[in-house]
Parts: structure tokens; C-alpha cells; sequence
């Protein structure tokens, strides 16, 4: 019987340390599987579905209509047409061109045109300028999948030129006055690589729609980690706790505290991760369409962290002269933001 009541003894000291412990092993388990339902899993399905449903689709259309221009040699002409009316404002063909690309492609695009700027002999101050008009302008990557949630194209567009061209301005001759104007370009036409001979329109729409799903697919990672992270500063509190502590600050400078979700995020993560907030706050209803279309001035364009290192790696030069194009697009991104209030 003394035996029995050990049994018995050790039995409930034994149920009682499963009791203990295995509500805190459920506890971890059942929050990891949270975690992983509620914050990763739709955020991960939201990325996807913006990348594959917007951004795809999009980026398709607007880079085939710019290779079948560029392909017919149309671009060439339009560079031709433009360039003596742009060159008071410190830009050269080539700078039109990345104009174009950045506001029909992407921030990234112009990559390869500053590049090209740098090894053809471009001065320090004409690679300043289409450094800054870029940094200034509407960012294709983001504008044209946010006209599916209601933001007006063509004032985003008309808005980026006028704010690309007074940013090109203000670099030439304000902060970029003392860069070197030596310039020993002959041809102000780039080399366009997607002219290797005659194509017909379904090969270029073809070779468009590979670069167009490249660009889409590049683009899922930044996403997904973007909405992930988005979602759980939402859910853990933290958005409503920044909120709170800077909407007075905000309110005073007539910014809606709306905002501050996707403004941090933009000028940390860049354009494409401030497009997924966008899309989850306008599909909960959280920002108007009104308000969207009022900041797109200052949410819609490369000057943020990832977009000026981006650009500025572009070549030695290019990236020897940001500081003066950096301050040159803030005079462009400010004309841009009050015309997009006035304008909504």
C-alpha cells in the first residue's frame, strides 16, 4: 500500500509537470502558427498579387508601346524634335530619354543611360542634371499600377515633367553651379540594344513581355518582406502607437497622419514597397482616393534611400555628383507636391 501511494504520489507530481509545460509548448507552437497564418501567408499572397495582377500587366503594355517607338525609330526623332528646346534647362538627348524611362518603365531604368551619359564625356553638371530630374519624377514601377486604385495618370505624368524639368534647373544653376561643364559628347542618341535588326511586332511585344516579367518577378521579393512587415507593425500595435505620437506634429504641417505608414516606408524601403502599403490600405479602406491622388507628389518618385543608391551606382561620376542632384530634385519633388494638392 506504501508503494501504491508512491505510485500514486509520483502519478499526480507527473500530471502536474505535464500540465505546467505543456500549455507553454502549445503556447509557443500555437503563436508561431499564428505568425505564420495571419502576418506571412496573406502578406506573402498580397505581394504576389500586386506583382502578378498590376505590376505585370501593366509594365507589359507601357514597355511594348516603348519598344515598338524605339524599334521604329521614332525615339530618335523625338530626341532630335526635344533636345534644343530641353537644353536651357541643362539636359541632352540623352537625359530625355531617361526622362522617358523612368516615367514609362521604371526608376531603375535609367540606369543604363547615365551609364552611358558618364562613358561618352557628359559633364559633371549635365549628369547632375538628368540625375536630379530622375530622382524628381514619377516613378513608373509605382505610378501605372496605382491607376488601378484610382490615381490620375495623366496629371501624374504632366506634374513629373514639370518637376523633372525645374529639378534638372535647379541643379544646373543653383546647386550644381560649380560642378566641371566640359562636355566632349558627339552623339546625343542612345544605342538602343533592342534595334539589332528588323523585327516584327509580335517579336518585339514578345521580347517586351520577357523583360516585363523579369522586371514583375524581380520585384515579389521587396513586396512580400514589405507587406510582412507592414503587417505585423499593424498588428503588434506599433503603427497606432508612431501614429499617435506624430499626429500632432503632422497635423501641424497639414500632412494627414494617414499617412505616415506609407511615407516611412517610402523613404526607407522605396517606391515598390510603398506601392504594396498603398494597395493593402486602399483595399481596407483606409486611405481615399482623393488623398492618394494629394501626396502623390512626394510618395511617387526614386528620391529615397534605395533609389539614390541605386541610381548612384551607376557609374564613378554619377555617383560623385548626388549631393548636388539629391538638392536639385527637392526643388522638383516640392513643385510636384503642390501641384498635386491644388490638383486634388
Amino acid at each position: 500500500m506504501p508503494q501504491d501511494g508512491a505510485y500514486l504520489k509520483v502519478g499526480v507530481a507527473a500530471h502536474a509537470f505535464i500540465r505546467l509545460v505543456r500549455p507553454r509548448g502549445l503556447g509557443h507552437h500555437g503563436a508561431a502558427m499564428n505568425v505564420l497564418s495571419d502576418i506571412i501567408l496573406p502578406a506573402g499572397r498580397s505581394g504576389i498579387d500586386l506583382a502578378l495582377y498590376i505590376l505585370l500587366p501593366v509594365t507589359i503594355v507601357m514597355l511594348s508601346a516603348m519598344r515598338l517607338v524605339e524599334n521604329w525609330g521614332w525615339l530618335d526623332r523625338l530626341v532630335d524634335v526635344v533636345a534644343p528646346l530641353l537644353r536651357p534647362f541643362g539636359l541632352t538627348g540623352l537625359g530625355i530619354f531617361a526622362a522617358l524611362q523612368v516615367n514609362l518603365v521604371g526608376f531603375a531604368a535609367p540606369i543604363a543611360t547615365l551609364a552611358m551619359m558618364e562613358q561618352r564625356g557628359a559633364s559633371d553638371r549635365h549628369l547632375a542634371a538628368a540625375f536630379a530630374m530622375v530622382l524628381a519624377m514619377s516613378q513608373a514601377n509605382a505610378s501605372l499600377p496605382m491607376t488601378a486604385f484610382g490615381l490620375h495618370l495623366g496629371a501624374t505624368l504632366l506634374f513629373s515633367l514639370a518637376g523633372g524639368l525645374l529639378a534638372a534647373a535647379a541643379t544646373t544653376y543653383v546647386s550644381g553651379r560649380h560642378l566641371s561643364t566640359g562636355d566632349h559628347v558627339t552623339d546625343q542618341h542612345p544605342h538602343h540594344q533592342h534595334r539589332s535588326g528588323p523585327k516584327g511586332i509580335l517579336e518585339v511585344i514578345n521580347g517586351a513581355g520577357a523583360e516585363a516579367f523579369r522586371i514583375s518577378i524581380g520585384a515579389i521579393p521587396m513586396l512580400v518582406l514589405s507587406m510582412v512587415a507592414v503587417t505585423a507593425l499593424r498588428q503588434y500595435g506599433a503603427i497606432t502607437a508612431l501614429s499617435r505620437l506624430l499626429a500632432p506634429g503632422m497635423s501641424g504641417l497639414g500632412i494627414d497622419p494617414v499617412l505616415l505608414l506609407p511615407i516611412v516606408t517610402k523613404y526607407l524601403a522605396g517606391g515598390t514597397a510603398m506601392l504594396a502599403v498603398m494597395d493593402n490600405m486602399v483595399r481596407h479602406g483606409q486611405i481615399s482616393v482623393a488623398l492618394m491622388n494629394a501626396s502623390a507628389g512626394f510618395l511617387i518618385h526614386p528620391m529615397d534611400l534605395p533609389g539614390v543608391a541605386i541610381l548612384a551606382s551607376s557609374g564613378r561620376r554619377v555617383g560623385a555628383v548626388w549631393r548636388p542632384a539629391v538638392a536639385g530634385s527637392l526643388a522638383g519633388i516640392a513643385l510636384r507636391t503642390l501641384l498635386h494638392i491644388l490638383w486634388g
